[in-house]
This record gives structure tokens, C-alpha cells and sequence, in this order.
């Protein structure tokens, strides 16, 4: 541990990494959130959907609402010897703060809460409202979470006017990159049939293998489309393909599929689903197809949130951030549908998800300077 005292950001962040919150647990930290929030005028509501927490607290009655939306749950350690510092211990060594969600995303949440403190301290008579949503289900199925506090949200037309989801978005320093939008995901589950029998005899048999690999081949040669000024091209991926009952001498039976297509702004789910069904009755195969959709795409034109935070990474960090909308899905697809501005900005994702997760303390201090003068820019 350092001899350095640590910031009062850096000690929420602390306090919050040590609670074991692998999803869906929450571990008290929304506790201590709440009662960091209590000392600046918050009203709090917990939203409990099975085993999932959630907290929506607010400060003001008014709009605009300002948003700090973000996740208390943190992914499995994975193997615990693998670890130079305990996962759960928060360990400061060399100006990294280490620990599992130190960056994805207990940072964020601590800057977040350092930033509500200093502008209620200089600010207590702001204009608008300042309101915090933080679920327990972000690294999980996400069913239990954002989605259903914005629904009960929507349900008594509380509105949220700006949204700062602090996932990590940056790339190589702290603010270089923000994300202003997401592509949509869309998952597929194919069953196609066949007729087992012995590698002997294929005449007597129906490989559904052979029947699938040509419309495997068009599916990954296909182009969906060209993208456009703020998202790439959607893209087509398998993720699982199971086939065989492990005998070198059998003809499978059945030929089961998972694949995903990350999708721009450019398409709808109702227009990829249609496509590759299309594709899968032209070759003639016997099958079942189910679809899941994970999020549509979103995005945040450059306007009073966006410029609020490119103003605030500019006087803190130095930086001309770059606006992106590349990467996987957040709950900011949720939030979005509502009409709210939304916007990622966290620190570095070099470490997330990984064996010693960590983060810069002093990156977590530039965090806590940038969300703050965004509520200058916004809420004075």
C-alpha cells in the first residue's frame, strides 16, 4: 500500500472495490453510495427485480436531470493465484490502485461521487436535478437491471434529460476517447436437421453439416452494409457450431448454430432477421431459428452533452477526444430509446475483465475533475 494519502476519490474507490460484487450481488456497495450521497441531499429509491439490486437516487425536483448511470457488479475473479494483489484487497503500488472493478467500472463510480460532492459544496443552489442509476446486473444477463428501473421510469414519465455511463472508454489516456453511440447486437440460435447414419452408407443419411457449410459461407462473405460516418459496417460472427456425436464413423443428425451480428444505425433487427431467413430457405434446410436481441444501435449527435464533456477532457487532460461507438454493448442502450443524450466515459479498458485489473489513482482524480466541471457546464 502506498504511504501517500489517498484522495477522497481514491478511498471510494477503495471502500467500493472491496466489497465482493460479483454479479449479480451488489455487497453493500450501493449502501455506501447512498450514504456518500446523503451528505448532499439525495432521496434514494431501491428497485430489487429477483436477485438484482438497483438504486435511483435524485437531488432537485427540475430538469434538466443529469445522470450518472453505472454498475455496482464486477465479472468472477477467474484463478486467485494468478493474482499479484488480492482482487478484492484495493492495493495501491506504484500509483495503480489494483483490484477487480477498479476500472470497470468502481472507478468511475468513485469519481462520480467525488465530482456530486464538490459541485453540491460550490453549487447548492444549481439549476436542474442530479440523480445516480447504479444496478447490480450489468455483467449479467442484464434482465433484472437498467432496463426495468427505466421502465419504471417511463411508467411515471420521470424523464432523464443527460446520461454519463462511466464504462471504461478510454484507450490510451484517461478522456482520449468517449463513446457516443453503440451498435446494436442481435443473436441467432439455428437447429437444422438431418438424418444420422453410418459414413458408410450417405445415401441413407442426411448431413446437416453439408447442408449448412454453403450458408455458413454466404452468411460470413455477406455485406450487410457500408456503415456510415459514425459506425462501421455490421459485422457477422459464428460464436458456437456443435455438431456430431464424436464417432468417426457417424453421419450427425442435427447441427445446432450460435452466431451474433453487431449492426449499425444503417439496419434493424426486423431487416437482418428477414435476410437470413431468406438465405436459409433458398437452400432448402430443415430448421429452427430463435433470436434474442441484446440492444438496438444508439447514438448522440454531438450537442450540449457531448460538447460538455469534449470541453471539460480539453481544460483537464489537454485532449481532443475522439468521438467512437465501436466496442460491445452497455446499458446506455437502455437509457438512449427514452430521448436522453448518452455518453461513455470512464477510464483506460486496457485491464478490464482481466487478471490483475487496474487503474491509475491519478487517472481516477482527472476522472473526478472532468465529471465535475460537466455539471458546471450543464447544471449553472
Amino acid at each position: 500500500m502506498s504511504s501517500v494519502d489517498p484522495s477522497r476519490t481514491v478511498k471510494h474507490a477503495i471502500n467500493l472495490i472491496q466489497r465482493e460484487s460479483v454479479t449479480p450481488a451488489d455487497a453493500g456497495c450501493q449502501d455506501y453510495m447512498m450514504q456518500t450521497l446523503d451528505g448532499c441531499g439525495f432521496s434514494h429509491e431501491t428497485m430489487i427485480f429477483e436477485e438484482v439490486t438497483n438504486l435511483w437516487s435524485r437531488r432537485g425536483h427540475e430538469k434538466p436531470v443529469f445522470c450518472f448511470a453505472g454498475h455496482t457488479d464486477v465479472v468472477p475473479t477467474g484463478p486467485l493465484e494468478k493474482w499479484s494483489h488480492a482482487p478484492f484487497a484495493a492495493e495501491i503500488v506504484d500509483g495503480m490502485l489494483f483490484g477487480r472493478g477498479a476500472a470497470d467500472m468502481k472507478g468511475s463510480l468513485a469519481a462520480m461521487l467525488t465530482a456530486t460532492q464538490r459541485f453540491v459544496e460550490k453549487h447548492p443552489d444549481h439549476k436542474g436535478s442530479i440523480a445516480y442509476l447504479i444496478t447490480s446486473d450489468e455483467e449479467g444477463p442484464a434482465k433484472n437491471g437498467t432496463v426495468k428501473v427505466i421502465e419504471t421510469l417511463e411508467a411515471r414519465n420521470e424523464k432523464i434529460d443527460y446520461c454519463l455511463v462511466g464504462e471504461p472508454s478510454s484507450a490510451e489516456k484517461t478522456g482520449d476517447t468517449i463513446k457516443n453511440g453503440r451498435r446494436g447486437s442481435l443473436n441467432g440460435k439455428i437447429l437444422v436437421k438431418g438424418r444420422q447414419g453410418h459414413v458408410a452408407y450417405p445415401h441413407l443419411a442426411n448431413n446437416p453439416l453439408h447442408q449448412f457449410a454453403p450458408v455458413m459461407a454466404r452468411l460470413c462473405a455477406e455485406k450487410w452494409d457500408d456503415g456510415n460516418e459514425f459506425f462501421p459496417p455490421t459485422t457477422f460472427q459464428i460464436s458456437n457450431l456443435n455438431v456430431g456425436t464424436g464417432a468417426e464413423n457417424v453421419i450427425p443428425g442435427e447441427l445446432t448454430a450460435q452466431f451474433n451480428f453487431r449492426f449499425s444505425t444503417e439496419l434493424d433487427d426486423a431487416t437482418i432477421r428477414q435476410r437470413v431467413t431468406s438465405m436459409l430457405d433458398e437452400a432448402g434446410l430443415d430448421y429452427d431459428l430463435s433470436w434474442r436481441l441484446s440492444g438496438q444501435p444508439f447514438l448522440t449527435p454531438v450537442g450540449e452533452l457531448v460538447d460538455a464533456a469534449q470541453q471539460a477532457i480539453t481544460d483537464n487532460a489537454g485532449l481532443k477526444t475522439n468521438l467512437s461507438t465501436s466496442g460491445g454493448t452497455s446499458d446506455g442502450r437502455f437509457i438512449a430509446p427514452t430521448g436522453a443524450q448518452v455518453l461513455e466515459l470512464g477510464p483506460l479498458n486496457a485491464t478490464i475483465h482481466q487478471i490483475n485489473e487496474c487503474v491509475a489513482i491519478d487517472d481516477l482524480d482527472l476522472l473526478a475533475e472532468i465529471y465535475e466541471q460537466m455539471l458546471v457546464h450543464l447544471l449553472t
